[in-house]
């Protein structure tokens, strides 16, 4: 099985982004003693890291969507096959 890119660059930042922060909040959960949230977000944060890294994700393969045909424009619009974020 071969996992072909399914993500475009402005989702792979935002994962990239809600990982560094998860992570950051469970190394703050650790030292807090609150192991089940440190457990969760770590999880949570590496799965979003690896997903950022890779620019695959399973669930968008799932449910058929791929956002890597989607480019920005310098002036921040969107052009591709879905442009809209509603």
């Amino acid at each position: 099985m071969r996992l072909e890119r399914n993500m475009g660059r402005l989702d792979r930042i935002v994962r990239g982004v809600a990982g560094i922060w998860l992570l950051a909040l469970a190394v703050s959960a650790v030292f807090d003693d609150r192991r089940t949230t440190a457990v969760t977000a770590a999880i949570a944060g590496g799965g979003l890291i690896g997903n950022a890294a890779s620019g695959y994700c399973g669930g968008n393969s799932l449910l058929g969507i791929d956002t890597s045909s989607i480019t920005e424009t310098d002036d921040g619009a969107c052009s591709g096959e879905v442009c809209s974020t509603e």
